[in-house]
């Protein structure tokens, strides 16, 4: 069985190449990013942070979270600057109303641009992910076994039932593919996990699940990491 996946076009420290295309309206268009490295480089990005991120970024304890906070933030606004043809730092990212409340702190935006976009990050690597239709992308690195089928639980009954049938080697790559995707689809909606981890079916097989109204695909990214976009048009 042939698997289709989403490879993400590799974000360095160095410029970017101008002015981005934008993507079109079949396919998100996907970045990957390694906090390692940009470490020498996050001293002279931080100035490109409005006043709230710069507040976030320092209420972080651990040094590898302000780090990877600071990388995917300066990343996205480098990227937004390079599709929007306007210096990164002047960027005026906000947020759209929540699809449960209507209270702003939906998905991510840039009002009036007409781009919707996604960031996730985690351990090493950070996805960043730009359409024309709402998008969510996900990245996670994989858990233990153990941890893998202490989560199982929260998920859908039916990827519930499928993780308990596996081996535990097994069961850590399912649980990780079946997690990305769901995070990636709940971002999309604007709902987060407060939309429910248990409601929606994504699957924990090779191949994403369908989704009504929406289009989920696993991303190749490094190995020992899961992660998956999913739009809210066909691909």
């Amino acid at each position: 069985m042939t698997v289709v996946r989403n490879v993400p076009r590799a974000l360095g420290p160095g410029p970017l190449p101008g002015v981005l295309n934008r993507p079109d309206g079949g396919r998100p268009q996907l970045w990957l990013l390694r906090v390692s490295e940009h470490m020498e480089s996050l001293a002279d990005g931080y100035g490109l942070l409005d006043e709230g991120e710069r507040v976030r970024h320092a209420a972080f304890v651990r040094d590898a979270d302000r780090e990877r906070y600071g990388a995917a933030h300066i990343g996205l606004r480098r990227l937004l600057g390079g599709y929007l043809g306007i210096p990164p730092e002047a960027v005026a990212i906000g947020r759209e109303p929540c699809p449960l409340c209507a209270e702003p702190h939906g998905r991510p935006a840039v009002h009036g641009s007409g781009l919707h976009f996604s960031l996730s990050h985690s351990g090493d690597l950070v996805l960043f992910a730009f359409a024309v239709a709402p998008v969510g992308a996900d990245v996670e690195r994989l858990p233990s076994a153990e941890a893998a089928g202490e989560l199982a639980s929260v998920l859908h009954p039916r990827e519930t039932a499928e993780l308990a049938v596996l081996a535990p080697a097994e069961r850590r790559a399912a649980f990780g593919r079946c997690w990305a995707r769901k995070e990636a689809y709940l971002k999309g909606t604007g709902a987060g996990l407060a939309g429910g981890t248990e409601v929606t079916y994504v699957g924990t097989g090779v191949r994403p699940a369908p989704v009504e109204g929406w289009t989920v695909s696993d991303v190749s990214v490094d190995e020992g990491y899961a992660a998956a976009v999913a739009l809210s048009a066909p691909l």
